[in-house]
């Protein structure tokens, strides 16, 4: 349905959750990511799921550099699904910049596993962002635009991630919140195409493409949504600075040591 996160079946569910209980390390939360999250999943699209683990405590004291990313990947029941979690302190550090990505895995509605830290770490993530994340989708927005531009035929994921991110960063710059979901997003702004470029993506292959023909209209888009990003940035009344980092630090110790006890 138009405006809502796109619904698992309790088969995806049941794979999904079986892969988070497999991690090797106590899990602070698990969400998905990506597609699903954005609104626009495909029939073949893969499973994104992104969370934050917490290291034993001979990887954190000891003189090796412990690793603090982990990714597993794999088909699992004929589903592409993969998992990639930071260690709390790597999570909460890229918390403190000006990374949209970290602020959107953390809020995804779509939950795999959750903790009451995890609850008390999406009240705090509130003093972590800064209009200065307005960068984080502008840069996103380029970079995504440019692989659109080079590709032949042109693709329509590409297209709608520049759309998705260009929009939820002007929602951001104005109200202060986090929204990925391109069909939430769209309610508010109302682009008359991109019901049907949602719809194609839907409905169709994950590499599905578009008319060439296309491609100048979606330009004039692109440029007048990036001027309105920018327009909303210099505007917006977020602080410059991040109000967080104590109580992320007070979470953090507490995280420790209970997991130690």
């Amino acid at each position: 349905m138009a405006g809502e996160p796109s619904k698992l079946t309790d088969f995806q569910s049941h794979h999904l959750e079986q892969l988070v209980t497999e991690h090797r390390f106590p899990l602070l939360f698990a969400t998905i990511s990506g597609a699903h999250l954005y609104g626009f999943p495909s029939p073949d699209s893969d499973f994104d799921l992104r969370g934050a683990h917490v290291l034993p405590l001979d990887h954190v004291l000891g003189l090796v550099e412990p690793t603090e990313t982990i990714e597993s990947c794999g088909d699992r029941a004929g589903m592409e699904m993969d998992l990639v979690t930071h260690d709390v302190k790597k999570f909460f550090r890229l918390m403190l910049r000006k990374n949209g990505y970290v602020l959107e895995q953390l809020l995804s509605p779509l939950v795999v596993h959750t903790s009451p830290e995890h609850e008390e770490l999406k009240s705090i993530s509130v003093g972590c962002i800064t209009k200065h994340h307005a960068h984080h989708y502008l840069g996103f927005a380029a970079t995504q635009w440019k692989l659109f531009e080079k590709e032949s035929p042109p693709r329509v994921k590409p297209l709608l991630y520049v759309f998705r991110v260009l929009l939820t960063g002007i929602h951001l710059m104005q109200s202060g919140r986090i929204e990925a979901n391109l069909q939430i997003l769209n309610d508010l702004r109302k682009l008359s195409y991109l019901p049907d470029l949602l719809k194609l993506k839907s409905s169709g292959p994950e590499r599905g493409t578009i008319a060439a023909a296309e491609c100048d209209f979606y330009r004039l888009e692109y440029s007048r949504l990036l001027s309105d990003l920018e327009d909303a940035y210099k505007l917006s009344s977020l602080p410059d600075t991040p109000s967080s980092a104590h109580a992320l630090s007070d979470l953090l110790v507490r995280i420790r040591l209970k997991a130690y006890s």
